[in-house]
């Protein structure tokens, strides 16, 4: 068997791999691998095919692999629907108790319950949202 022809199925293999694994580190290899395979068909010796793989697999391990692990690990840039709304400020239409009560987040009214369910916040007072659970917001007075 042809030694390119040997590379291009360990490539194959190292790819299905990283697929079922999720790791970065198997494609990382499984390039390095079809690069060889391209060296091979080439024509060059296998101690320098073995080389080429040592040189391409360390290359993207140590430096492509940690830019992919950064770009996953970024933050969430902006929040989105009732996430959004956690930490606003809101305006108090009728008492919030523990059971109940209306809010005015950002021009709309949502339900309201007091985060401290001993507490009763009477109207006109501004509140902070501090948890949204299903359409009701949680929310704790401004000090």
């Amino acid at each position: 068997m042809d030694p390119w022809l040997i590379w291009l199925i360990v490539a194959a293999v190292l790819a299905v791999a990283e697929i079922l694994t999720l790791t970065a580190a198997l494609g990382m290899l499984s390039v390095a691998a079809l690069v060889t395979a391209g060296t091979a068909a080439a024509g060059l010796p296998l101690g320098l095919q073995f080389l080429v793989y040592a040189l391409v697999a360390a290359a993207t391990l140590l430096f492509v692999r940690p830019l992919a692990l950064r770009h996953m690990d970024r933050p969430q840039a902006a929040r989105f629907g009732t996430d959004a709304l956690i930490g606003k400020s809101a305006y108090v239409v009728s008492d919030v108790t523990g059971t109940g009560g209306r809010v005015r987040i950002d021009g709309e009214e949502w339900t309201a319950r007091s985060y401290d369910e001993t507490l009763v916040i009477s109207s006109g007072t501004t509140v902070d949202v501090m948890e949204i659970s299903g359409a009701t917001a949680l929310v704790y007075p401004r000090d």
